[in-house]
Protein backbone atom coordinates (compact mmCIF):
# COMPACT_ATOMS: atom_id res chain seq x y z
CA UNK A 1 0.00 0.00 0.00
CA UNK A 2 1.64 3.50 -1.12
CA UNK A 3 1.90 6.03 1.75
CA UNK A 4 -0.67 8.38 1.65
CA UNK A 5 0.00 12.25 1.43
CA UNK A 6 -0.01 14.37 4.78
CA UNK A 7 -2.76 16.40 4.86
CA UNK A 8 -4.29 19.50 7.48
CA UNK A 9 -4.97 17.38 10.27
CA UNK A 10 -0.96 15.23 9.96
CA UNK A 11 0.16 19.42 10.03
CA UNK A 12 -2.02 19.81 13.26
CA UNK A 13 -1.59 17.08 14.76
CA UNK A 14 2.14 17.00 14.35
CA UNK A 15 2.01 21.18 16.06
CA UNK A 16 -0.09 19.79 18.74
CA UNK A 17 2.50 17.02 19.29
CA UNK A 18 5.20 19.11 19.27
CA UNK A 19 4.01 22.02 21.40
CA UNK A 20 2.20 19.34 24.04
CA UNK A 21 3.70 15.76 23.83
CA UNK A 22 1.98 15.09 26.80
CA UNK A 23 -1.57 14.99 25.42
CA UNK A 24 -3.06 11.82 23.47
CA UNK A 25 -4.43 13.70 20.38
CA UNK A 26 -5.23 10.64 18.41
CA UNK A 27 -9.08 11.24 18.77
CA UNK A 28 -8.42 14.17 16.49
CA UNK A 29 -7.29 12.25 14.04
CA UNK A 30 -10.90 10.80 13.10
CA UNK A 31 -12.60 13.76 14.53
CA UNK A 32 -11.14 16.92 12.60
CA UNK A 33 -11.17 14.65 9.26
CA UNK A 34 -15.04 14.16 9.84
CA UNK A 35 -15.05 17.78 9.72
CA UNK A 36 -13.25 18.79 7.29
CA UNK A 37 -15.18 15.52 5.17
CA UNK A 38 -18.11 17.48 6.38
CA UNK A 39 -17.46 20.61 5.10
CA UNK A 40 -16.43 19.29 1.80
CA UNK A 41 -19.32 17.07 1.46
CA UNK A 42 -21.68 20.04 2.24
CA UNK A 43 -19.78 22.02 -0.32
CA UNK A 44 -20.21 19.53 -3.39
CA UNK A 45 -23.96 18.63 -2.26
CA UNK A 46 -24.63 22.82 -2.39
CA UNK A 47 -23.22 23.14 -5.98
CA UNK A 48 -25.18 20.31 -7.12
CA UNK A 49 -28.34 21.64 -5.42
CA UNK A 50 -27.61 25.14 -6.35
CA UNK A 51 -27.43 24.29 -10.22
CA UNK A 52 -31.27 23.25 -9.48
CA UNK A 53 -32.19 26.36 -7.96
CA UNK A 54 -32.44 24.85 -4.22
CA UNK A 55 -31.10 25.39 -1.39
CA UNK A 56 -30.64 22.56 1.11
CA UNK A 57 -33.24 23.06 3.61
CA UNK A 58 -35.01 23.64 0.79
CA UNK A 59 -34.41 19.60 -0.24
CA UNK A 60 -34.77 18.82 3.35
CA UNK A 61 -38.63 19.40 3.43
CA UNK A 62 -39.30 18.90 -0.40
CA UNK A 63 -37.43 14.81 0.09
CA UNK A 64 -39.53 14.21 3.55
CA UNK A 65 -42.53 14.57 1.42
CA UNK A 66 -41.13 13.05 -1.61
CA UNK A 67 -40.35 10.08 0.33
CA UNK A 68 -43.63 9.34 1.73
CA UNK A 69 -44.97 8.15 -1.69
CA UNK A 70 -47.83 9.27 -3.42
CA UNK A 71 -49.70 11.41 -2.58
CA UNK A 72 -46.73 12.48 -1.45
CA UNK A 73 -48.00 14.75 1.54
CA UNK A 74 -47.53 14.69 5.74
CA UNK A 75 -48.95 16.98 8.52
CA UNK A 76 -46.80 20.32 9.17
CA UNK A 77 -46.34 18.89 12.76
CA UNK A 78 -44.98 15.52 11.37
CA UNK A 79 -42.94 16.90 8.55
CA UNK A 80 -41.59 19.36 11.02
CA UNK A 81 -40.48 16.30 13.29
CA UNK A 82 -38.65 14.54 9.79
CA UNK A 83 -36.80 17.76 9.59
CA UNK A 84 -35.99 18.33 13.52
CA UNK A 85 -37.50 21.36 13.21
CA UNK A 86 -39.65 23.99 15.22
CA UNK A 87 -43.21 24.01 13.88
CA UNK A 88 -43.06 28.18 13.99
CA UNK A 89 -39.37 27.20 11.49
CA UNK A 90 -41.30 24.60 9.32
CA UNK A 91 -44.10 27.27 8.73
CA UNK A 92 -41.45 29.47 7.76
CA UNK A 93 -40.22 27.37 5.41
CA UNK A 94 -43.22 25.78 3.75
CA UNK A 95 -44.16 29.47 3.29
CA UNK A 96 -41.49 30.25 1.41
CA UNK A 97 -41.86 26.69 -0.51
CA UNK A 98 -45.41 27.43 -1.18
CA UNK A 99 -44.77 30.82 -2.79
CA UNK A 100 -42.42 29.07 -4.95
CA UNK A 101 -45.23 26.59 -6.24
CA UNK A 102 -43.73 23.23 -4.94
CA UNK A 103 -45.71 22.66 -2.35
CA UNK A 104 -49.32 23.38 -1.39
CA UNK A 105 -51.39 22.90 1.82
CA UNK A 106 -54.86 21.83 2.79
CA UNK A 107 -56.73 21.48 5.95
CA UNK A 108 -56.46 17.98 7.18
CA UNK A 109 -59.70 16.20 6.38
CA UNK A 110 -59.52 14.09 9.49
CA UNK A 111 -57.90 16.65 11.84
CA UNK A 112 -59.11 20.38 11.30
CA UNK A 113 -56.66 21.26 13.39
CA UNK A 114 -54.30 20.12 11.47
CA UNK A 115 -52.49 21.47 7.81
CA UNK A 116 -51.43 18.83 5.34
CA UNK A 117 -47.94 19.79 3.43
CA UNK A 118 -48.25 17.79 -0.27
CA UNK A 119 -45.77 18.23 -3.20
CA UNK A 120 -47.31 19.97 -6.21
CA UNK A 121 -46.21 18.52 -9.92
CA UNK A 122 -43.56 20.67 -9.49
CA UNK A 123 -42.44 20.10 -6.27
CA UNK A 124 -41.90 16.34 -7.34
CA UNK A 125 -40.49 16.96 -10.44
CA UNK A 126 -37.46 19.42 -9.32
CA UNK A 127 -37.07 16.65 -6.27
CA UNK A 128 -36.53 13.99 -8.37
CA UNK A 129 -34.23 16.16 -10.34
CA UNK A 130 -32.61 16.82 -7.01
CA UNK A 131 -32.38 13.32 -5.62
CA UNK A 132 -30.41 12.30 -9.03
CA UNK A 133 -28.12 15.46 -8.74
CA UNK A 134 -27.01 14.35 -5.07
CA UNK A 135 -26.67 10.33 -5.49
CA UNK A 136 -24.37 11.52 -8.46
CA UNK A 137 -22.35 14.18 -6.60
CA UNK A 138 -22.16 11.58 -3.53
CA UNK A 139 -20.86 9.03 -6.25
CA UNK A 140 -18.53 11.20 -7.56
CA UNK A 141 -17.47 12.55 -3.87
CA UNK A 142 -16.65 8.63 -2.53
CA UNK A 143 -15.07 7.21 -5.82
CA UNK A 144 -11.84 7.04 -4.14
CA UNK A 145 -13.03 4.65 -1.60
CA UNK A 146 -13.40 1.03 -2.53
CA UNK A 147 -16.57 -1.04 -1.51
CA UNK A 148 -15.36 -2.69 1.36
CA UNK A 149 -13.82 0.87 2.63
CA UNK A 150 -16.84 2.69 2.05
CA UNK A 151 -18.87 0.01 4.12
CA UNK A 152 -16.28 0.04 7.07
CA UNK A 153 -16.40 3.35 7.02
CA UNK A 154 -20.56 3.68 6.70
CA UNK A 155 -20.64 1.37 9.32
CA UNK A 156 -18.24 3.02 11.81
CA UNK A 157 -20.23 6.62 11.77
CA UNK A 158 -23.45 4.36 12.31
CA UNK A 159 -21.81 3.60 15.58
CA UNK A 160 -20.51 6.38 16.49
CA UNK A 161 -24.21 8.51 15.65
CA UNK A 162 -25.99 6.03 17.57
CA UNK A 163 -23.88 6.01 20.46
CA UNK A 164 -25.56 9.54 20.99
CA UNK A 165 -29.31 8.15 21.23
Amino acid sequence: MAAMTPDRVDKLLGQWSAQRPELDCSGLDVVARVQDAAKMLRRNEDAALHALGLKMWEYDVLSALRRQGAPFRLPATELARESLLSTGAMTHRIDRLEERGLVSRASDPEDRRSVLVALTRAGQELTDQAVEARLVAAERQLSRLAGAERAALAHGLRKLVLSET
